[in-house]
């Protein structure tokens, strides 16, 4: 009885593909001809791009190079090179026509590059693209105690870490100083772990564009706190600020100490007039007993410290904004305002170290 059951099921099953190809349900099988082989290979190097920058922290690093090669009738070869030299050739393929691929070269070395994809098809024809990259050689510290430094060419980049910042909200970037600045916008900063910075003594120097318009009267520069319910725990970490209206601004620093804070203000002729802003130097350098706001080089404010700074809690450096740790008088975003080339020091500065960084960024 089983055998005849499964003659049966196949009888019926037959006679049901049988039935389906003269509806038209199913196309049967027929041989295609490849055609005339009229076109060259389309080849495309998806990664590197053209221009780009790798930053790592050793002199020789790998790179993963995604390409993409196709073909209208049937590949014979693709070939990689890398400034001339040939790192790999493919000629066995498991599709003739179309190639996916991910390959690591391991020994990128320091400098400008050219890497060249070629393919080759059956009957001659061949495709070249050529991309041009940089291997960046690792940024060696310029100046005794620096921890850390952003130079903002137009992203949120550490270089000594080789780590990027956070970013909160859209912030942007612009023509700076140097190259390009990181520019406030409205509830928009960068965020970095103050792991690096912390020390009994701290300073840091950076270049300044301040709104000239106000769009925002009063706003927070550089801050680090603890998170508190009303964003005003000032007994740890410091907060470099401004503060005034829409004529004038005065920069301010305030450094907690444990078991309170302390204040100083950059008054006086060191006050912003908004209608000649310009790109000016900011430096602030805090001690166990002694702290100072620098402006061009020149002593704007500073005072007595019963130190050292406390960093109990203190988890985030804030670039941009008091937020989100100081936020209790409304110094949030730095909208529209620059900054450039900023470095922090676990170390006091002297006066004339400061003016020393100043003058090298000014040849």
């Amino acid at each position: 009885m089983k055998i005849f059951r499964h003659i049966a099921l196949f009888i019926l099953g037959a006679a049901f593909i049988v039935a389906c190809e003269r509806e038209g349900f199913i196309d049967p099988i027929s041989k295609v001809e490849p055609g005339a082989d009229t076109s060259p290979p389309y080849v495309e190097i998806n990664y590197p791009t053209e221009g780009t920058a790798i930053r790592v922290r050793e002199d020789t690093t790998s790179m993963t190079i995604d390409f993409e090669v196709r073909d209208d009738i049937e590949l014979q070869s693709i070939l990689l090179e890398l400034d001339g030299n040939t790192i790999i050739e493919y000629t066995e393929f498991k599709d003739y026509r179309r190639v996916l691929e991910e390959y690591t070269y391991k020994r990128v070395t320091n400098g400008e590059h050219t890497l060249t994809l070629t393919a080759e098809d059956m009957d001659g024809k061949s495709t070249s693209q050529s991309v041009n990259f940089e291997k960046i050689a690792p940024y060696q510290t310029q100046y005794d105690g620096e921890v850390l430094y952003m130079p903002f060419d137009g992203n949120g980049m550490e270089l000594i870490t080789i780590t990027s910042a956070e970013e909160v909200g859209n912030p942007g970037f612009a023509d700076g100083w140097i190259s390009q600045a990181f520019q406030g916008a409205v509830e928009s900063y960068l965020t970095f772990p103050v792991d690096t910075l912390v020390n009994e003594s701290i300073s840091a120097a950076f270049w300044y564009h301040v709104d000239p318009a106000a769009t925002a009267t009063r706003a927070g520069m550089l801050t680090v706190g603890p998170p508190s319910e009303d964003g005003g725990d000032r007994t740890q970490g410091f907060r470099l600020f401004r503060v005034g209206n829409e004529t004038r601004q005065t920069i301010r620093l305030n450094v907690g100490k444990g078991d309170g804070d302390s204040w100083y203000t950059a008054g006086g002729d060191y006050r912003i007039t908004l209608a000649e802003a310009d790109w000016m130097h900011v430096a602030f350098t805090i001690s166990t007993d002694s702290v100072a706001i620098f402006i061009d080089g020149e002593l704007a404010a500073g005072g007595a410290f019963e130190g050292p700074i406390g960093w109990a809690d203190c988890q985030i450096l804030s670039i941009g904004s008091g937020a989100p740790n100081f936020t209790i008088w409304n110094h949030l975003s730095d909208i529209n305002s620059l900054y450039d080339e900023l470095r922090f020091f676990n170390r006091f500065l002297t006066q004339q170290e400061i003016q020393a960084i100043m003058e090298d960024q000014q040849q």
